[in-house]
């Protein structure tokens, strides 16, 4: 017999918000928090595929993003801009009857593909998908306690660095503020021009802190007055999750970057919090990877998933916004955070 599969809204049924702080693979990127963001900031619409009838309980979904756009195309994204979004199905016979429905929605919504984003490695994802990236995964276990934490950070390249930046008298401050977003964006900004890549609007981070509270905190470390390094981290359940970094290329000898993680490594052990989620790494970021893994984090690999429409595989979209990015990454600084605004809607 088929099994049914049913759609909602998560931000109008407070049936997501109920199950997910009880099941243990819901993230920060699950939460309505981040999809309220997410809708505010690009109209991206949220909907859920689950085979719980409406009114029920909810005893599985997976969580989309509904994205339209002339340059990309139009799909479905679990979740835009999350690192990972793990599907939360329990059985082969939820998964494959959500799947089925998936692959008619395709067809009937116009579709170019659908992407999932499991965080588990192995996660079950159906044969009809293929693999469409591929990224490093860095997590620290927070359970050892704090001297054991700090042993276990590279002794050159993290320990040395966290002693210069308190030898230097770096000053620490960290909440949702005005003015420390302000720090954090100007600091975003200066790191995005260095890589010749556009900053995500400003608003984009407003609506974060607006929409999830004290889940996510601005870190800053400051020269005197000056601010020369920034964090965003976001909290749900027992993990903190890194999710922004950002600096001052001048002051990079100071060891600010690991002074930072380190001050968010103690708060998160007085929150009783028992991982760090540093996030996703691009293969080809090897400073990046190596940074993670100094901090005695654990490396392992997310893989996404797409399945596509039959006549929509050779979409030119993914060229177009390849395209965009090199122009852009040739545009005058003052013109990047402009292009930022305008490009992002697009790459979800």
């Amino acid at each position: 017999m088929t099994v049914p599969v049913y759609t909602f809204n998560p931000l109008d049924d407070s049936r997501w918000e109920q199950f997910g702080l009880g099941h243990p693979d819901f993230s920060v990127f699950h939460t309505i928090g981040w999809l309220e963001s997410l809708r505010r900031t690009y109209g991206y619409g949220p909907i859920v595929y689950t085979t719980s009838p409406p009114g029920a309980v909810l005893t599985n979904g997976i969580v989309f993003c509904r994205i339209s756009s002339w340059l990309t195309g139009r799909r479905l994204v679990s979740l835009p801009f999350a690192d990972h979004c793990e599907p939360l199905v329990e059985t082969s016979e939820q998964r494959e009857a959500i799947l089925e429905s998936l692959q008619s929605a395709l067809a009937r919504e116009g579709l170019k593909y659908v992407e999932i984003r499991p965080l588990k490695a192995g996660s079950p994802v159906g044969s009809n998908m293929e693999e469409s990236g591929s990224f490093c995964f860095h997590t620290l276990d927070l359970r050892p306690s704090l001297p054991d934490l700090f042993r276990g950070f590279q002794k050159d390249s993290t320990q040395r660095k966290i002693r210069r930046a308190e030898r230097e008298g770096l000053l620490y401050q960290s909440g949702r503020s005005t003015a420390l977003l302000k720090e954090f964006y100007r600091l975003s900004v200066l790191t995005r021009r260095r890589h010749r890549l556009p900053p995500q609007p400003i608003e984009w981070f407003q609506n974060l802190i607006a929409c999830l509270g004290d889940r996510l905190a601005i870190h800053v470390a400051f020269r005197q007055e000056r601010a020369i390094a920034s964090i965003l981290t976001l909290r749900c359940g027992h993990r903190l999750v890194y999710k922004y970094g950002c600096s001052d290329a001048d002051y990079h000898n100071l060891g600010a970057m690991p002074f930072l993680f380190w001050k968010a490594i103690q708060q998160a052990k007085d929150r009783g919090l028992q991982e760090l989620d540093l996030g996703r790494s691009d293969s080809d970021n090897p400073g990046l990877i190596t940074f993670k893994g100094h901090l005695g984090a654990t490396q392992s690999q997310l893989v996404y998933h797409r399945c596509y429409a039959a006549n929509r595989r050779n979409s030119s979209a993914g060229f177009g916004v390849s395209l965009a990015k090199r122009v852009i990454g040739h545009l005058p600084g003052n013109l990047l955070t402009t292009a930022g605004r305008l490009l992002y809607k697009h790459v979800g």
